[in-house]
């Protein structure tokens, strides 16, 4: 055989596609459907059509002034280089600080960890504390991330039902029914994603004492905290016979318009942080040196947009809660947190999944059936609130027209 011939033999080889064998963990990681959501929605803009997007979660407000110009004065400060895998000191004291002037407790910088964004506090708390074989307690419906995670780390995720006609706040009997000597962790998101609905501070120590004495961590994400419109938030990490057992994720996104900016963090006891940071190490190695200055002046420099960016949910949330409760086939609770409303669209016969295609395709409004969000989300749709109030009325309108056609 000739050097030509041995060479195309090889090249054609070279060119057979080899198939793909993904590790058996992959098949359990699951999706954020927001973002298909929001993939289709562009492809029908691009076409010409024109939507109101009420399916992505994230402030449609600008990040603060102050905070941009913070991040800049980083840039051409020097804060480009590697920083410390927990974060940087000035911005683990601002959290602590923070942390513990907004829910009444002490809070040391050592018990901080700061990360790209909120998700993998979930993520290395999966990986750090669950076992194969381990059982972690998460809300459903809820963020999806929580059971993605659960079932990636290789725990069996146990859903506790979040029910309409609790406002959305779990039942304490129903939990302590779930736990069992397997169970690790147990995961709270108050104000809930895709619910609105909050837990009190009777709620809280109610499911603390269900708990009792056993080993079992609380995960609680409190990224909406700041974005509560009756009441007051209540934290498991204010218990103070509870503290080495709760775990806060809170983070910059939602609360100063900062979702790009990829910047949150946890607050958890020391020698916990020490391994969560040595999970950054191996994977991102540290957050950006300049966000995290930037999250400095977010903390210390002026809230007036955090109270004008609330008032500003408030008032859309009623928007939306009032028309869709006008509408046939609709039944909306008024959110008590966050920028979403969850109503139920049992009344219409159809499913949430068909009712949410049928929203964005012939309506123009780009939503989220609640089965994005869990089994327990069926009969229910998730719109978010962060738009403009013309908009959310524009939403509105259509889908009232849309349901009288075809309801």
């Amino acid at each position: 055989m000739t050097a030509t011939a041995i060479s195309l033999e090889h090249s054609e080889i070279a060119h057979q596609p080899f198939p793909l064998h993904l590790a058996e963990r992959m098949q359990r990681l699951g999706t954020e459907t927001a973002f298909e959501v929001l993939v289709r929605a562009r492809a029908l803009e691009a076409k010409g059509r024109d939507v109101v997007h009420l399916e992505i979660g994230e402030p449609d407000f600008d990040t603060p002034g102050n905070v941009i110009d913070a991040a800049v004065g980083a840039l051409r400060g020097g804060f480009t280089h590697y920083g410390p895998s927990a974060g940087l000191p000035k911005l683990r004291e601002a959290i602590a600080n923070d942390v513990g002037r907004f829910r009444n407790i002490q809070v040391s910088p050592d018990e901080v960890v700061v990360v790209p964004g909120g998700k993998p506090i979930i993520f290395y708390c999966m990986l750090a504390l669950a076992n194969e074989g381990d059982e972690v307690i998460y809300p459903n419906p809820g963020f999806p991330i929580y059971e993605s995670m659960i079932n990636f780390s290789g725990a069996r995720a146990v859903p506790i039902p979040l029910r309409e006609e609790r406002q959305f706040r779990l039942d304490v009997n129903e939990l302590a029914s779930l736990i069992t000597p397997r169970t690790r962790v147990i995961i709270l998101n108050s104000p809930a994603n895709p619910t609105g609905g909050v837990l009190d501070e009777q709620d809280i120590h109610d499911i603390i004492s269900v708990i009792g004495d056993r080993n079992i961590m609380v995960l609680s994400d409190e990224i909406y905290s700041r974005l509560i419109f009756e009441g007051q938030h209540f934290s498991p990490l204010s218990i103070p016979e509870f503290r080495e057992r709760t775990i806060l994720l809170d983070g910059f996104s939602k609360t100063y318009a900062m979702t790009g900016w990829r910047l949150g963090f946890g607050v958890m006891r020391p020698d916990l942080a020490a391994h969560i940071a040595r999970l950054m190490t191996n994977s991102n190695s540290c957050t950006a040196s300049f966000t995290q200055m930037a999250g400095v002046e977010a903390l210390t420099g002026d809230q007036s947009s955090v109270t004008r960016m609330c008032e500003a949910f408030r008032e859309r949330r009623d928007l939306m809660v009032d028309g869709l409760n006008r509408i046939k086939g609709f039944r909306c609770l008024r959110p008590k947190g966050a920028f979403y409303v969850f109503p139920n669209i049992q009344g219409t016969g159809w499913t949430s999944q068909k009712l949410a295609n049928a929203l964005l395709d012939e309506a123009g409004v780009a939503c989220l059936s609640g089965t994005a969000f869990g089994s327990y989300g069926e009969g229910y749709i998730r719109f978010s609130v962060a738009n403009s109030p013309e908009n959310i009325q524009k939403a509105l309108d259509r889908i009232e027209q849309w349901v009288n056609t075809h309801v």
